[in-house]
């Protein structure tokens, strides 16, 4: 597992996939796009397996191969250099040929895209560029002389960062949903609200156990103590989101508003 999960043993009749939901709900993975006029790369990158390069069809070695050209200094027919403005035409060429490659292997993908670029690549890229999750941040250092397992270093920096910033604009989301009666960080309520599908985002707190039960209304029953009886009642309320539509989180108790064991953000006031 590429997160740290505290010890636990659970004895129930259905399974217990609370620990697992942060590995498959917050990106710990991406695609650097290491872009340079000379050469261009793409590393997959994940949280806990070496960087690799990926290998596509029709992605470009450099500019000048792109415009079909021995270098990007060969003269005109008038015998002059092409000057800036012919060298702009061939890296834009080149940014939409890598552009176009890439385009097969993201189509419906979330994956985060990392930009490993220095200027004017950096920004010709971005204005061409079609795919939706490109980060906004990139890794500034010249891309060719960063190996694969720099990139991944690099890039796992900012995979934190935008997990930061999605957090940020949850919490504002809540705040503005608490003053429209649309959150919730009770498990009773919490547990009816995932049964009738009234749930739009949850987070919740992957190291938590509270034991107890929830009837098929979503009625809630305390257990003294954990038993084959019972079972964790956020991973349940998890699994009810889950299957009606919700987005869930798996984060840290200090990742959620006022440190509750959950936090949902409701469909409609419930």
């Amino acid at each position: 597992m590429p997160n740290h999960l505290k010890p636990a043993v659970e004895v129930s009749d259905r399974f217990h996939v609370q620990p697992l939901l942060r590995t498959v709900t917050v990106n710990q993975s991406a695609y650097v796009l290491a872009l340079a006029q000379n050469s261009v790369r793409l590393v997959g990158v994940s949280s806990d397996l070496p960087a690799v390069e990926l290998n596509l069809d029709g992605m470009p070695k450099d500019v000048a191969s792109s415009a079909r050209k021995t270098s990007i200094k060969d003269r005109s027919p008038s015998g002059r250099l092409q000057g800036s403005e012919g060298m702009k035409v061939h890296q834009v060429q080149y940014a939409r040929k890598i552009d176009q490659a890439l385009r097969v292997l993201l189509v419906g993908k979330e994956t985060p895209l990392i930009l490993a670029a220095a200027e004017p690549m950096q920004s010709i890229y971005r204005e061409l560029q079609s795919y939706p999750h490109l980060a906004r941040t990139a890794i500034q250092h010249n891309p060719e002389t960063q190996s694969d397992a720099e990139l991944a270093s690099n890039a796992r920096s900012i995979l934190d960062e935008l997990f930061r910033d999605e957090l940020a604009e949850i919490h504002s989301l809540y705040a503005l949903r608490t003053s429209q009666s649309r959150t919730t960080s009770d498990l009773v309520q919490a547990a009816r609200a995932a049964t009738y599908g009234a749930i739009q985002l949850l987070l919740i707190d992957i190291d938590d156990v509270t034991p107890g039960t929830v009837d098929d209304d979503g009625a809630v029953t305390f257990a003294d103590g954990p038993s084959a009886k019972s079972y964790g009642l956020v991973d349940e309320i998890a699994s009810r989101a889950l299957v009606t539509g919700a987005k869930v989180m798996g984060v840290r108790k200090s990742d959620i508003p006022g440190e509750a064991k959950l936090a949902a953000i409701l469909r409609y006031p419930f």
